[in-house]
């Protein structure tokens, strides 16, 4: 298939590259097109110079850009919370314990209705551009409702998070390390086999440092890698520990102390996740991305769609607020909202469009990528395509 006179190509991609390479700096072409073949990305380069192809798609001048990837979703719960929103919009503070009310309908909600909401929510991504997603648990909390959230999830991703330590259920209430300890054994490893992820919300309120470790170098010895909750509700030590414990991401990265962002700066393999849908939807400060991206960290966006501290699937959003309230550049919010969250997720064949990368692609009924910051709240989504099929 050949996509042609496409207003701007965002490739992500060295324009010389000819083997499958990993997300590289942000980059575009103008008056371009590309070739897709067998779900892949067989070439790209000048509308002019552009080979023959079986089928042949006008872009009308529209930018063409990777598909999203979102690297931080909770997507397997029942009930919803907008009560709570109107509360915080008139002046409640958030807490983490808001949580539990989300907890208690997702173990009251049969298989089937939980199953209903992830594929309304996972078509919702789709429609908005989001071609790679990482899906959660955290809201059953019990061994049963971890592992049917953690299956259900894998049915839609293989990017799952075993996420039991998201909170201290209401019946482990002052028992904390007793609760620990069944997150660390008999519910990982009913989780760890659908699994790719294990994921602790190290956060007052939550889990502290040591239960922190505890529960990710359980995951790790189980197979998983590690992703962490981290520094969003204040100053706390879930960076740090990501570094040292050489996870994926740390994810919020709401408040950072110079030694966080140092750190950061130097961990290669530690993303810095920022979630700015959740500053919005909590009134809290956002990130200073500035901060990070000045210290040589590699920053991500995404959603943290979830029913209570940020109820959006729009990645879109996500980074015109980025642009808007965290001092990123269009180019740098698009890069970190898609090759960004593919090393979140430490994938090289997502999150560019570079020759063999898989053939995840969007179109805008716009001609740049500066436009999903430029006409907020507009959907600017006029095709989406998942491994060369064109699904929207």
């Amino acid at each position: 298939m050949l996509i042609s006179n496409i207003g701007e190509l965002v490739t992500n991609a060295p324009p010389d590259e000819g083997t499958v390479a990993g997300p590289g700096p942000f980059r575009a072409l103008t008056d371009a097109a590309i070739v897709l073949d067998g779900g892949y990305v067989a070439w790209t380069g000048p509308a002019s110079a552009a080979p023959a192809a079986d089928v042949a798609v006008d872009a009308a001048g529209r930018a063409v850009l990777p598909g999203f990837v979102d690297s931080h979703a909770h997507l397997v719960f029942a009930g919803e919370r907008g009560a709570e929103f109107a509360a915080r919009m008139a002046g409640r503070p958030y807490q983490a314990g808001g949580i539990g009310a989300t907890v208690a309908a997702t173990r009251a909600a049969s298989d089937g209705q939980l199953r209903a909401n992830l594929a309304r929510l996972t078509a919702e991504l789709l429609r908005q551009g989001t071609t790679t997603f990482e899906c959660k648990s955290g809201y059953g909390l019990t061994v049963a409702d971890e592992a049917r959230s953690v299956a259900l999830a894998a049915a839609v991703t293989p990017e799952v998070t075993y996420l039991g330590a998201h909170v201290v259920p209401p019946e482990f209430s002052g028992d904390t390390a007793r609760y620990v300890d069944l997150v660390c054994g008999e519910m990982l490893a009913a989780c760890a086999p659908e699994a790719r992820w294990v994921d602790v919300f190290c956060e007052r309120g939550a889990f502290g440092p040591d239960e922190a470790r505890t529960v990710l170098r359980a995951g790790q010895a189980a197979g998983l890698q590690a992703r962490i909750h981290a520094n969003q509700l204040g100053h706390g030590p879930g960076v740090q520990i990501a570094v040292e414990l050489a996870a994926a991401s740390a994810d919020h990265c709401t408040f950072l102390s110079d030694a966080d962002v140092g750190a950061l700066g130097s961990a290669a393999g530690t993303v810095a996740t920022l979630l700015p849908g959740v500053e919005f939807s909590t009134r809290s400060p956002y990130p200073d991305a500035r901060r990070l991206l000045a210290a040589g960290a590699t920053v991500a966006i995404a959603t943290d769609c979830n029913p209570g501290s940020c109820f959006t699937s729009s990645m879109a959003l996500c980074i015109a607020l980025a642009v808007r309230e965290m001092r990123m550049t269009t180019a740098e919010a698009v890069w970190a909202a898609t090759a960004g969250g593919a090393r979140a997720l430490r994938r090289a064949d997502v999150g560019h469009l570079g020759i063999g990368a898989r053939a995840d692609l969007i179109m805008l009924d716009a001609p740049s990528h500066a436009y999903l910051a430029y006409r907020p709240g507009v959907p600017l989504i006029a095709g989406v395509w998942r491994s060369g099929d064109r699904v929207l």
